[in-house]
């Protein structure tokens, strides 16, 4: 299946100042499992450098999460839902987490569950598989590296899918978020109705029942996810050109809504230059975007 969407996590971005104790990095999947995982990734932080703040924004994606400083096993590994704010983490203490980045339209074949259950918190995986889940939590916490967890992951992710028929997203909601992605997102609730041959009433109530978010929020959120890529991929578009691309109606819209999910303006984030402006500097270091 040919993957249309591609989300952005804010430390791959641009070139930030981080502190050097500090390291965001992705990883693909294997062919396997690419169109049921967006990435593997990886956050680690050392104290010793000082305070650093780590972004978090919305992705359209569900994640399972490690905390790999967990004591024990029954609280380490977690499922969480779709969000739809950013949220600023200040690290002040060592961290080390792995999570496995999921897309909305396989994410219920590997958890089960529809990703509405996730919605409000998290849920640990002895919760959600049973015995499996706790087994699966004690091996992931025990795994020495990212490397080992990622073929923990793999064989996981892999056993669960050939052993069980798997519940699917309903197709309805398969085929409207196919639609999103490649309209980038940039597509108002009456195309999206026209398009299906459903009434908005109808597809509102079937996305909020699966997903657990509502589909003009789900929308919004994938027009600022492909917003990102195309402020990354094309340095010199101006923001005025960027805001007719993707479907806003001026460029104090997009600059509102990039806000809103980001948490700062585009213009305290890049100059059109291709370089990092001065107030993003500010804050910090260099990353580096990793996928191997």
């Amino acid at each position: 299946m040919t993957v249309l969407f591609r989300p952005v996590q804010s430390p791959t971005l641009h070139s930030e100042i981080q502190l050097p104790g500090y390291s965001y990095r992705e990883y693909r999947p294997s062919g396997r499992l690419a169109s049921y995982v967006a990435c593997y990734w990886s956050v680690d932080f050392d104290p010793r450098s000082g305070m650093q703040s780590h972004r978090i924004i919305p992705d359209g994606c569900v994640d399972i999460i490690v905390d790999r400083k967990a004591s024990s096993s029954s609280g380490a590994a977690f499922a969480a839902g779709l969000m739809t704010t950013y949220h600023v983490l200040d690290f002040a203490e060592e961290q080390s987490s792995f999570g496995i980045r999921m897309f909305l339209e396989s994410a219920r074949s590997l958890l089960r569950i529809p990703v509405s259950e996730l919605t409000g918190g998290r849920v640990y995986l002895d919760e959600l598989w049973g015995m499996e889940g706790r087994a699966a939590a004690e091996r992931l916490l025990l795994a020495s590296d990212v490397p080992e967890l990622i073929a923990l992951a793999e064989r996981l992710l892999t056993a669960r899918l050939s052993r069980w028929e798997a519940p699917a997203t309903p197709g309805l909601v398969q085929h409207g978020l196919h639609y999103m992605y490649d309209a980038y997102g940039a597509l108002s609730l009456p195309e999206l109705a026209d398009k299906m041959g459903y009434s908005e009433r109808h597809l509102r109530r079937v996305f909020e029942r699966e997903l657990g978010v509502g589909l003009k929020e789900l929308v919004n959120i994938i027009r600022f996810q492909s917003l990102l890529r195309g402020l990354r991929d094309d340095a010199y578009a101006s923001y005025a050109e960027l805001a007719v691309q993707y479907g806003y109606y001026d460029q104090s819209h997009m600059a509102g809504a990039f806000k809103r999910y980001y948490g700062k303006t585009p213009t305290q984030v890049w100059r059109r230059d291709g370089k990092v402006s001065d107030s993003a500097a500010r804050g910090g270091g260099r990353i580096m975007e990793c996928c191997e």
